[in-house]
C-alpha cells in the first residue's frame, strides 16, 4: 500500500511499459519466424501450405488467374511459376479420371477426352517424381528403364507371369511379352509373318489398339514398320508412359463415342491383341471406324476373345458377319488370331446385310476426326481423293520422297510439296552444322513436331534413330493424311487444349508458327493464352530436353520471357541464310529441377 497516496509524477506508467513489452517481444516473435521460416521443415511446410494457397486461389478465381497470366506475358512476374504439389506428377488435365467418373459409362464416353477450361485449372509446373533420373538411351531403353523415373508396380505385379515387364533392382525390364504372346512379341511377329508381308517395305503405318506396354509396336520397329500405340488411361496406370519411356510411338486415347484423331485409310495394319474393343457393339459402330482408318489393301489382325474364344460364339459369329458384309478378304484363322485383308475397290455392301450397314454420304468427310462424332455408315475409297491402296502407293522408304496423291490434289500441291521438302532439308542442316543441335544424340529419341504441315521436318530425320510425332493444328488445313501416305506418323490436336500424353514424354519439341497454333482464323486475336501453351509444352517436355521455335522476332521476345518463367534456359539465333521472311529461331532447355522437401 506504500505508493498509493505517491503524486502521479512519481510512479510508473503502466500503460507505457505494457506498450514497450509488446514492441519487444513482437521484434523478437518476428526474429524467431524469419529462423523457423529458414531453417527448419516447418518453414518448407508453411511455403508449401502458402504456394498451394496461391495454386487454389488461381484455379479457384479467373480474375487471379489471369493477373497473373499477364504479368507473365508482360514479363514482369519475376520468379518462376510455381510448381504443382508431389500428386501431380502423372497429371493428364484431360484425362483426369477424378473429373471424368462423373460423364457417362455410354461407350465409354467418360473414358474419352474431357478438358477443363484454362481458368478451372491451377498454372503451375509439373513437377518429376523424387528420384527421377535422365532417361536410359535408345535403344537400350527399349529392355529397360529406370524405376524412379516411373515408380508404379501395378503392371509389372499383374502381367509379369505374362513376360509385360518385370522389376529388376533399380530397373524396369521388358521381356516382350504380352498377354496374347507369353513366349514374347518377336514370336508372335514371326507367326504373323506368314500370313502378311510384314519385310521389304510393303507395310509401313500401323496402329495398336490398347497395346499394353507396346512390345508389338517396339518388335516391329526393326522390320521398318512405324506402329503408333494407343490405350487409354486406366486401371493398369501409366502403360503409356511406359511405352513412351522406353522410346515407342505411343499416345493416350480411348474408342469410344468420336473418331480417333487421325484421317481416312492413315494405317497400313491395325492390329488388336486383347484390345477388349467390342468391334460389333452399336451396330458395328467400332469396326466401322477401323475401316475408315484402315488402307485399301491393308490387313486387320485381332488376336484374343472373341476369335475361337470359350462361350463368345456369338460375338465371334457377328464379327466374322461384318467383315463378309465389308467384303474382306479372310486370310487365316490360327488358334485365337484372325487376319483379314481390306478389299481395294469401292466397298461391296450389299443393299441388305444383318447389321444395317450403308455407305456414307458424299457430305461425311471421311478425314475430319477432331472432336467428330462416329458415323454408322462405310466411307467410300471413291470419296477420299487420291491413290492410296497398298499396292499402289509406293513401298517404304520411297514413299517418304514421292509426292503423295493426295498433296497433288491440293491447290498448287506438287510445288508446294517439292518446296517444303527443300526447305526443311536446308533447315535441318542448319539445326545440326550451325546451331549445334544433337538430334543423333543417344538422348533423343521421342520428337514432336507441333506444326507439322506435310511432315518434312520429320522426313529429313527419318535416316536418324527417333521418331516424330507430328501433330496437324485442329483449325489449320487437314494434311495429316499426306504425312500417313509419306509413311510417318502424327494426330489432329487443338494447341489450346492440352495434348494426350503422360508428363515427361518428349526429348524434343519444334514448332514453326508457335503463334499461330492459338491466333483466332482472320484475325488477330488469341483463342487462348501464349503462357497456357507454354505450361504444357514444359509438361510434356523430358528434363534436360530441348525446345526449337521459330517465329517473328516479336513473338520469340515473348517466348523468351515466358521461357523464364517455366525455368528454361533460352537463346535466341538467326534464322539460316537462305531463308526468305523476318523468323528467328529459338532454343531452349529444360533444367532438371527437383520439389523442396514437405512439399506435398
Amino acid at each position: 500500500m506504500g505508493h498509493v497516496n505517491l503524486p502521479a509524477s512519481k510512479r510508473g506508467n503502466p500503460r507505457q511499459w505494457r506498450l514497450l513489452d509488446i514492441v519487444t517481444a513482437a521484434f523478437f516473435g518476428i526474429v524467431l519466424l524469419f529462423f523457423i521460416l529458414l531453417f527448419t521443415p516447418l518453414g518448407d511446410s508453411m511455403a508449401a501450405s502458402g504456394r498451394q494457397t496461391l495454386l487454389l486461389s488461381t484455379a479457384s478465381d479467373p480474375r487471379q488467374r489471369q493477373r497473373l497470366v499477364t504479368l507473365v506475358e508482360a514479363g514482369q512476374h519475376l520468379q518462376p511459376i510455381e510448381y504443382c504439389p508431389a500428386e501431380a506428377v502423372a497429371h493428364m488435365p484431360c484425362e483426369d479420371p477424378r473429373r471424368n467418373s462423373q460423364l457417362s459409362r455410354e461407350m465409354n464416353f467418360y473414358r474419352e477426352r474431357h478438358c477443363p477450361l484454362p481458368e478451372e485449372t491451377p498454372l503451375c509446373l509439373i513437377p518429376p517424381p523424387s528420384g527421377y533420373k535422365i532417361p536410359v538411351p535408345w535403344p537400350e531403353s527399349l529392355h529397360k528403364i529406370w524405376h524412379a523415373n516411373m515408380p508404379y508396380n501395378k503392371i509389372a505385379d499383374r502381367k509379369g507371369h505374362q513376360g509385360w515387364m518385370k522389376r529388376e533392382g533399380e530397373y524396369f525390364t521388358f521381356p516382350g511379352g504380352g498377354t496374347m504372346f507369353p513366349g514374347g512379341a518377336g514370336q508372335y511377329i514371326e507367326k504373323l509373318a506368314q500370313y502378311i508381308p510384314l519385310n521389304g517395305g510393303t507395310l509401313r503405318t500401323a496402329l495398336d489398339m490398347g497395346c499394353g506396354v507396346a512390345s508389338f509396336g517396339g518388335t516391329l520397329l526393326s522390320q521398318g514398320i512405324l506402329a503408333l500405340s494407343f490405350a487409354p488411361r486406366d486401371s493398369h496406370k501409366s502403360q503409356i508412359q511406359f511405352a513412351l519411356e522406353r522410346g515407342v510411338p505411343a499416345f493416350v486415347a480411348m474408342l469410344g463415342t468420336r473418331r480417333l484423331p487421325f484421317p481416312a485409310y492413315s494405317f497400313d495394319l491395325m492390329h488388336c491383341s486383347r484390345c477388349l474393343i467390342p468391334f460389333t457393339a452399336y451396330n458395328a459402330t467400332y469396326f466401322i471406324e477401323v475401316d475408315r482408318l484402315l488402307r485399301p489393301g491393308g490387313y486387320l489382325v485381332i488376336s484374343g476373345p472373341p476369335v475361337q474364344w470359350p462361350k463368345q460364339d456369338k460375338e465371334w459369329a457377328d464379327l466374322q458377319a461384318v467383315a463378309r458384309a465389308l467384303c474382306y478378304e479372310l486370310i487365316a484363322v490360327d488358334g485365337n488370331t484372325v487376319i483379314w485383308k481390306k478389299p481395294v475397290g469401292d466397298s461391296c455392301l450389299p443393299s441388305q446385310n444383318e447389321f444395317g450397314l450403308e455407305l456414307c454420304d458424299e457430305s461425311v468427310p471421311p478425314s475430319d476426326a477432331w472432336y467428330f462424332k462416329l458415323k454408322r455408315c462405310v466411307t467410300r475409297p471413291s470419296s477420299v481423293k487420291g491413290e492410296h491402296a497398298l499396292g499402289t502407293i509406293s513401298k517404304w522408304p520411297e514413299r517418304l520422297t514421292k509426292v503423295p496423291s493426295r498433296a497433288i490434289v491440293m491447290k498448287n500441291g506438287l510445288d508446294v510439296f517439292e518446296a517444303d521438302a527443300r526447305r526443311w532439308a536446308r533447315r535441318v542442316a542448319y539445326y545440326r552444322d550451325s546451331l549445334n543441335l544433337k538430334l543423333k544424340s543417344p538422348t533423343v529419341r521421342n520428337v514432336m513436331d507441333m506444326n507439322a504441315f506435310f511432315g518434312g521436318f520429320a522426313a529429313t530425320l527419318a535416316s536418324d534413330p527417333v521418331w516424330v510425332m507430328n501433330v496437324i493444328p485442329a483449325r489449320k488445313p487437314l494434311t495429316l493424311d499426306v504425312i500417313y501416305d509419306r509413311g510417318l506418323i502424327g494426330v489432329y490436336h487443338d494447341w489450346c487444349e492440352p495434348f494426350s500424353t503422360y508428363p515427361r514424354t518428349y526429348d524434343f519439341i519444334h514448332v514453326s508458327g508457335i503463334e499461330s497454333l492459338i491466333k483466332r482464323q482472320d484475325s488477330s486475336k488469341s483463342r487462348c493464352s501464349l503462357v497456357d501453351l507454354m505450361v504444357e509444352m514444359d509438361r510434356i517436355l523430358r528434363p534436360e530436353g530441348k525446345v526449337v521455335i521459330r517465329d517473328s522476332p516479336e513473338v520469340l521476345d515473348k517466348v523468351a520471357r515466358m521461357a523464364h518463367a517455366v525455368r528454361w534456359s533460352s537463346s535466341i539465333h538467326e534464322k539460316e541464310p537462305e531463308s526468305h521472311g523476318r523468323e528467328k529461331i529459338l532454343i531452349a532447355t529444360k533444367s532438371l529441377w527437383k520439389l523442396p522437401s514437405n512439399s506435398h
